[in-house]
């Protein structure tokens, strides 16, 4: 029977020296008692900043919150902003296990008495990430008692009226997002003309008013809600705004349309609720230009209605369908569906709404809005639709639409509707070119299987009735064959030559040093996806069979040292064999080395499965017999001696996150939130090799790893190559033909489409085509979490 808080609690313990007026200290420690983080939320800091954090140097424009536990008591404490590293790498996150953590007391703003505030802490490593759900799995730990009053639900150190969702902006979160309408506000504002509810105005008439210089405006507006734009966050840390959103409605009455734009708390009230397709009466409101008039974008006048909370407060009223009346002439909800068929026909930057079966869902990732320190995250994440018209799949790169309860919930197999897409065409070279679709401000989603979502409004035309007639002849044991979840996956589908890869890198940074690309990625923020073009080397290569990458071995999978004088270190602690290797100049077939003390030897089998690449010629790459007659044209590319302390980035195995998995239809929540980004709430977590669980898909045969050396400084790359392949739908190759060579291979990023792909036995008694070959290598970098940067091979270009 455990022990009262009182007798054993670590927190009250450590926090009631603090709170002690005979102590002296301003600040008390834990020491080795390990404390688990059950929650950890987000918010953006404000003016006060300077005044909280006097000592702090931090640029980060957010703040984070926790609930901390011992198991027997919890609390609720602001984190130091020299923390927010951790949390932004994810090294510190929900079900982390936290050590010598020392806590400062600060009065509450509110007057509510004490709140208590984390310095510093240390994250304990060595429990593997699952260190809380093991210590609290007997503990039902929202029944956990507060160590004092149960604090209040806003953000502790700044004047903010709700969190952040803790890895973009543009989510909503929280309690305070209502999903009912609001009781209907008083008339408060006696500053302010009251506007007579009783008539209507319409939209040309008040557009009218407005250009003539009248700023009477007698009437309430009956419009229809023809687009919702996703949620706008402008809170920055200079301003005092307690509720910084904005959120766009493209409304229309039939004799004209204009923006409405919701302000500030009233996005709390009403940006849940209010969807395309219903009809509002809208009172109280302002009117002025619009914002594309006033920066030049429309040649015509344009107004906007602003609604605010206050000065005056705005008044919503969602009319029901039994008592819109035929006389207002409201414009239908527009739609513009387009077929998988008939999108190569289309323009660029073409808008259309698309319905879809979904085959593939992609893992979240995160890419920088803009270049700079400062620049603003956001999530995305690939779909694949078939609607029946085309062999290949429609592609959406989806990014935020503000709709959390929906996106977090689209499964492969579920049915789809995008609206307000904007098309991408991407060439290849003359005769190929790719296009996907992407987010506009205005994008909305519609999703089978919600639940609570509201009805969607496009059920009844054409096009969806059309989609429908063609899925009820869909066999559905064959399209869940298809269905992918999760995993690496880069689309569209890079040049071929080295000049048109750099013709189209569009501004962005050529090609970088190892050092500086190490630098970079360690920079990289959670999920954070980066592409990189670094001169390379390949000094060894290995083959992994699919047996290889199964649920036990894979993620510890070691390879073959580079050389006596480059060892690897060993990331894992469990020990596995280590994949044959052999010499490039070696014209004999790959022999079984001796094992390693404690460690079987290789079968057979064994050699068939995994194969490895050794670059024979080390005197080049290490330098342990140089030449002094070298060219002069070799000293640009000339490196220095490799050591055991040669800087590394990039994983020795493939990373369990790397991998596309099977659509498990019965557990498929479970694999939502396990390919999904790092929860925020410990009744979420799952255990982080749960991903596991879920086998590869059949699309993953097998991958190669390649170890790299950068011309430039020598640091050492270990990156994945997974190659594109004939029949493989989820990886297909460019319909170009070529000779399955490695230097064909590597620049195409996989086999031929029209030949049979080399065995990976064959490919490696090919290797010494790689030997000394000087490439240009595009590397795909993720930040998976804590200390793993996944590198992905997309390209290779042999430099003449």
């Amino acid at each position: 029977m455990a022990a009262s808080p009182s007798e054993c609690c670590t927190l009250k313990k450590t926090l009631n020296r603090l709170i002690s007026k005979t102590s002296s200290s301003p600040r008390a420690r834990t020491h080795s008692e390990p404390l688990y983080v059950i929650s950890l939320e987000r918010y953006g800091r404000d003016p006060d900043f300077g005044i909280r954090f006097p000592d702090s140097i931090s640029m980060s424009e957010s703040l984070f919150d926790a609930t901390l536990t011992d198991g027997d008591c919890k609390i609720r404490v602001s984190l130091d902003p020299g923390v927010n590293r951790l949390v932004s790498r994810n090294k510190l996150h929900c079900g982390s296990v936290i050590r010598n953590v020392e806590f400062s007391r600060w009065e509450d703003s509110d007057g509510d008495g004490s709140a208590f505030h984390v310095c510093s802490l240390e994250v304990d490593r060595l429990s593997d990430g699952d260190g809380a759900l093991r210590a609290l799995s007997s503990v039902n730990v929202r029944s956990i008692p507060w160590m004092r009053a149960e604090p209040s639900s806003g953000p502790l150190r700044a004047r903010r009226s709700s969190y952040l969702q803790l890895w973009n902006n543009q989510d909503f979160y929280g309690e305070m997002w209502r999903d009912t309408p609001p009781s209907e506000p008083g008339s408060d504002d006696s500053e302010d003309e009251i506007i007579d509810t009783r008539s209507t105005v319409s939209l040309a008439e008040l557009r009218r008013h407005f250009l003539s210089g009248s700023r009477q405006y007698r009437g309430a507006l009956c419009v229809r809600i023809l687009h919702k734009s996703r949620l706008m966050y402008y809170g920055k840390a200079d301003q005092k705004c307690e509720c910084p959103y904005k959120a766009e409605l493209q409304v229309g009455d039939g004799s004209s349309n204009a923006c409405v734009v919701l302000w500030n708390t009233l996005c709390l009230d009403w940006y849940r609720i209010l969807q395309p397709g219903q009809v509002l009466k809208l009172c109280r409101y302002r009117v002025k230009e619009s914002y594309s008039s006033r920066t030049g974008q429309d040649s015509d006048p344009h107004i906007e209605i602003s609604l605010n909370s206050r000065n005056p407060t705005a008044q919503i009223t969602i009319i029901p369908k039994s008592q819109i009346s035929p006389d207002w002439a409201l414009p239908d909800l527009p739609h513009m569906f387009i077929c998988g068929q008939e999108l190569h026909n289309c323009p660029q930057g073409h808008i259309c709404d698309v319905i879809g079966v979904v085959i593939f869902v992609g893992r979240p990732e995160r890419v920088r809005k803009k270049e700079g320190q400062m620049s603003e995250i956001e999530e995305y994440r690939w779909l694949q639709l078939e609607d029946g018209t085309s062999d290949k799949p429609i592609m959406i790169k989806l990014f935020s639409t503000s709709q959390p309860d929906i996106q977090s919930r689209i499964y492969p197999m579920a049915l789809v509707v995008c609206t307000r897409l904007k098309l991408i065409k991407c060439t290849v070279d003359r005769a190929t070119s790719f296009e996907y679709l992407t987010n506009t401000s205005l994008t909305q989603v519609y999703c089978t299987g919600i639940g609570s979502h509201p009805v969607m409004p496009y059920r009844g035309i054409r096009p969806i009735r059309q989609f429908l007639q063609w899925l009820k002849q869909v066999d559905e044991s064959s399209m869940l064959e298809k269905a992918v979840f999760g995993g690496y996956f880069s689309y569209p589908p890079l040049p071929v030559s080295l000049n048109s890869f750099m013709e189209n890198r569009q501004g962005k940074a050529g090609l970088i040093s190892g050092g500086e690309m190490k630098l970079e990625c360690e920079r990289l923020n959670y999920r954070e996806r980066r592409q990189f073009a670094v001169q390379c080397i390949i000094t060894a290569a290995c083959y992994h069979h699919r047996e290889d990458s199964g649920r036990t071995q894979y993620s510890d999978l070691p390879s073959a040292p580079i050389s006596p004088r480059v060892p690897r270190q060993r990331e894992g602690p469990e020990p596995h064999r280590t994949p044959v290797k052999r010499k490039l100049f070696s014209s004999a077939t790959p022999r079984k080395r001796l094992a390693p003390p404690f460690q079987p030897t290789a079968t057979e089998d064994d050699v068939e499965r995994d194969f490895c690449l050794f670059d024979g010629a080390m005197e080049f790459l290490v330098g342990e017999h140089d030449d002094d007659s070298n060219d002069d044209d070799d000293e640009d590319f000339s490196t220095p001696p490799t050591s055991p302390m040669t800087s590394r980035v990039g994983l020795m195995h493939v990373a369990i996150e790397t991998l596309p998995r099977v659509f498990c239809y019965e557990r498929q929540h479970v694999q939502a939130v396990a390919v999904g980004m790092q929860v925020n709430s410990f009744h979420k977590l799952l255990p982080q090799r749960e991903l596991e669980s879920f086998s590869p898909a059949s699309c993953f045969t097998g991958y190669f790893t390649l170890t790299m050396r950068a011309l430039s400084d020598g640091v050492m790359l270990d990156v994945v190559f997974l190659p594109a392949a004939p029949g493989n739908l989820h990886w297909m190759p460019l319909p170009l033909s070529h000779d399955n060579s490695w230097e064909s291979v590597l620049s195409h990023g996989g086999f031929s489409p029209h030949a049979l792909p080399p065995s990976p036995a064959d490919l490696i008694a090919t290797a010494n085509q790689l030997t000394n070959q000087r490439l240009v290598c595009v590397l795909e970098a993720c930040a998976l979490g804590g200390e793993k940067v996944e590198l992905v091979l997309n390209r290779a270009f042999p430099l003449r």
